[in-house]
């Protein structure tokens, strides 16, 4: 019996192998989800990209429902989608913009400089449309860790309680809105 599994044993590896790679073939790469659809907002207390003296916690987010948009200067999606996320707005579409900055290590990089990123955020906000009601920096990256951030632009969707509903990595344009996001919202409405 044990020669005869140390035979086939090589054979049900290498079907293993087979069907996990076949399943690959047929994945979707943009639909990544973060381990945290069903839960709440991870705690966070950080500051407002443009105002020095603001903070904003996850406990202020809570009662509305709104769209927390990943994003930067850096990304040229965030760019493009820029302008559809501006419609939404105007439509009543609470949107944060949650900041990530790409390339900066405070163990290396030294001080940071904030007046040249409000700049660079002021220029590309007044060209291709504000879509945010405020921003939160995330210099060190902590928020967007704990919420499983690979990069930028990725909007997740909150309810009332705080609670992520949707995470969609890649921007959001008509097509995205109408086929994941919009069915949601009209369930939210009361």
């Amino acid at each position: 019996m044990n020669r005869k599994l140390i035979a086939i044993a090589p054979l049900l590896i290498f079907i293993f192998i087979c069907v996990f790679l076949y399943q690959g073939l047929f994945a979707n790469p943009r639909e990544i989800q973060t381990g945290r659809i069903g839960q709440t907002v991870p705690a966070f207390n950080l500051p407002d990209l443009m105002q020095d003296d603001k903070r904003w916690t996850d406990e202020q987010l809570k009662g509305d429902v709104y769209l927390l948009n990943v994003w930067g200067t850096w990304c040229p999606t965030c760019l493009a989608e820029l302008g559809y996320l501006t419609k939404l707005r105007e439509q009543g579409v609470k949107i944060i913009g949650l900041y990530y900055v790409q390339s900066y290590d405070a163990d290396f990089d030294g001080p940071f400089d904030m007046q040249a990123l409000r700049d660079d955020v002021s220029n590309m906000l007044s060209r291709a449309g504000d879509p945010y009601q405020f921003n939160i920096l995330d210099l060190e990256r902590s928020l967007s860790l704990d919420l499983g951030v690979s990069g930028a632009p990725e909007t997740f969707l909150v309810d009332k309680n705080g609670t992520i509903l949707l995470h969609h990595t890649g921007d959001i344009n008509p097509r995205v809105w109408r086929a994941k996001f919009a069915p949601i919202m009209q369930e939210l409405q009361p």
